[in-house]
């Protein structure tokens, strides 16, 4: 059973968060400020935070980099706040996902399990195993090194590098800009990068939109000069080479 930690100063909030949560099978803790989740995470750890901004004591993007400074535990941020530059300043600052306030049970279970599915995958025994009687999986391709320009990134060790730079990406901004160089020159919708990416194929394409805004200031690059990545109109992105 997953456990989950709220952290939400509002006490009808907070019991309605516990509620949808404790109903599709989480152990839930709960603190009402910044510090007090500092506490939670330090004394007993959990598979996931929850982490309202409006906290009484400090503020919520703070209280995300002190969880960060103790804990790689996934953190989902909830907010009312909906200025891109917020939401991507929370993303570099070591959040794993967002919502935006109001937001629906629904949508806060999608959003968890997501978060969830990648930051903590089946182990290999369960992955070449699967049902009795089945045959192993075969071997995975080991993950090959793309260079595109003066960009490489290396999957496997989760590096990227812009003319011997290395790039300080965010776990998300790695894997959506791994998952473009395998893909080089090819035109990706928003909706398979959801899919494959996110593995969320159902939530907002803003969120690859964040991303690819965070991915592109990193890249020096701005939607309307781009260098990689280059967007086709109604159709997806693709990462290409600088000519």
């Amino acid at each position: 059973m997953p456990s989950v930690l709220v952290v939400e100063d509002d006490p009808s909030i907070r019991q309605s968060l516990i509620e949808v949560l404790a109903e599709h099978g989480y152990a839930v803790r709960s603190a009402g400020d910044g510090f007090g989740a500092l506490r939670e995470v330090t004394q007993s750890p959990v598979d996931a935070v929850v982490l309202d901004l409006g906290l009484p004591d400090l503020d919520g993007g703070d209280a995300l980099r002190m969880i960060r400074g103790i804990s790689s535990v996934p953190v989902l941020v909830a907010t009312a706040r909906d200025d891109e530059a917020e939401i991507i300043r929370l993303l570099n600052a070591g959040a794993d996902d967002y919502l935006v306030k109001p937001f629906s049970g629904g949508q806060l279970i999608a959003r968890l399990s997501a978060v969830l599915r990648r930051t903590n995958p089946l182990p290999p025994a369960h992955a070449a195993h699967g049902a009795r009687g089945s045959r192993p999986a075969p071997a995975a391709e080991p993950l090959r090194p793309t260079i595109v320009g003066e960009l490489a990134v290396d999957p496997g060790a989760r590096t990227a590098h812009l003319s011997g730079r290395e790039l300080r990406l965010t776990r998300r901004e790695f894997d959506l800009l791994a998952f473009l160089a395998h893909h080089t020159g090819q035109v990706v919708s928003k909706r398979r990068l959801l899919t494959e990416v996110w593995r969320e194929p159902y939530v907002d394409d803003q969120t690859v939109d964040v991303h690819l805004s965070s991915l592109r200031r990193k890249l020096g690059e701005r939607a309307a000069a781009p260098r990689y990545l280059l967007t086709v109109r109604g159709v997806g992105i693709k990462l290409v080479a600088p000519r």
